[in-house]
């Protein structure tokens, strides 16, 4: 399996892709793959930041990261993280946001929110966002809302989130 940035080439395979990934999650509201296309066409948009899993020519994972405010700082979300059912619990999607946050840290960001599955995302990093002073903009479960530090230098924010109004928040 490789992981490389996506292109525009890839738009629909992701696409279709991200519907199935989501058809029989629990938590999905089923317009997941609508989300990457209105991100990709917003201001929030960081194309390094929008990677996908390759094995054998065929596209079977996606990770979005798009950029955030909080507390008058640019940081990022991650949504979606997609992968194809019949890949998935291989460590495809901790694979990606390995590599993501690579990435994100090296472009300068200093953390990554993410509003996901409590025992998934912290096999990544993740903790409870309240520890680093990140606030989310909607009610939540703490153990829901979560935020990786990707610059171990990186002090604690104190802000709400302001997501791009691709998210409909």
């Amino acid at each position: 399996m490789t992981i490389r940035q996506e292109e525009q080439r890839d738009y629909e395979e992701v696409y279709q892709l991200v519907k199935k990934a989501f058809e029989t999650a629990e938590e999905s509201d089923g317009i997941e793959q609508d989300l990457v296309t209105a991100l990709r066409n917003s201001e929030s948009f960081v194309p390094e930041l929008s990677l996908v899993a390759v094995e054998d020519g065929k596209i079977i994972g996606h990770i979005l990261f798009s950029k955030i405010m909080i507390g008058g700082r640019e940081e990022l979300a991650l949504a979606p993280l997609s992968v194809h059912p019949k890949w998935q619990k291989k460590g495809i999607g901790l694979a990606l946001m390995a590599k993501g946050h690579e990435a994100a840290g090296k472009l300068g960001y200093d953390y990554a929110v993410v509003l996901g599955h409590a025992e998934y995302y912290p096999k990544a990093g993740y903790v409870p966002a309240g520890r680093y002073g990140i606030k989310a903009p909607f009610d939540v479960p703490d153990e829901n809302f979560m935020a990786v530090r990707l610059n171990d230098k990186a002090e604690n924010l104190n802000g709400t989130v302001q997501y791009d109004k691709a998210f409909g928040i």
